[in-house]
């Protein structure tokens, strides 16, 4: 399935997954689960609950490993019964949401003790590496560099924020990792160099020895949390 989606996308999830690390066992829940591919990854060896609300993203979904799929929001976080998760994803998911303190409360809910919380979130910085760098556009690069919001074209507004933020919308999570994503590849614009599997890999290695790199995770395009519930 990596294959068939585009290569930017398929080097994400890739990192992310090793940035995790392997989960055995676990119960889990994606919070905006997109097409399922993760929540499919993760549900070969552990036991996986996905929450999306988007049809059209439910129309693509992957399901080969028999993941439980909840068609919602919010409203269905409020649903599922305290501390059943040992796990949490939230990737590139509260920047578009307006209840994100809510969110995050019941993320802490639903989390056991010691559980973790996995968040992607955008970097401002690499935001405005991208729109000068790629896009020559100057004017949302120095609308950002003023503090605005910028829009992804798919989603609406970014709402930026920082694991400082997550710390003050509930004070029980404790910031553990921090990693850069999306540090490099997105630079290279040979389109057909991506295409190779060997180019990839070289490509995957360089961003996971620099992830944790502080210089580094300053100009990432995307930075990935990882928070643990006090126990």
């Amino acid at each position: 399935m990596l294959n068939q989606i585009p290569v930017w996308e398929k080097l994400a999830k890739v990192i992310i997954w090793k940035q995790v690390g392997a989960l055995e066992e676990k119960m889990i829940l994606d919070f905006g689960s997109g097409t399922g591919i993760t929540a499919d990854h993760f549900a070969a060896d552990n036991q996986v609950t996905a929450i999306e609300p988007s049809e059209d993203m439910l129309a693509q979904q992957v399901n080969t490993n028999g993941y439980r799929q909840i068609i919602g929001s919010t409203d269905e976080l409020k649903k599922l019964p305290s501390e059943s998760f040992d796990y949490i994803f939230c990737h590139n998911v509260l920047e578009y949401a307006n209840d994100r303190e809510i969110i995050v409360g019941e993320f802490y809910r639903l989390l056991k003790p010691n559980g973790k919380l996995s968040i992607v979130k955008h970097n401002r910085n690499g935001r405005v590496m991208q729109m000068v760098v790629l896009l020559n556009n100057f004017d949302e690069a120095n609308n950002l560099l003023n503090g605005h919001n910028s829009n992804a074209q798919q989603f609406g507004i970014i709402n930026y924020y920082d694991g400082k933020d997550i710390a003050k919308w509930c004070n029980g999570f404790v910031l553990q990792e921090i990693f850069g994503l999306r540090t490099f590849w997105e630079l290279q614009q040979n389109q057909e160099i991506q295409k190779d599997e060997e180019w990839q890999k070289k490509m995957i290695d360089i961003e996971m020895k620099v992830s944790q790199d502080p210089d580094f995770q300053k100009i990432a395009f995307f930075h990935h949390l990882i928070f643990v519930k006090r126990g």
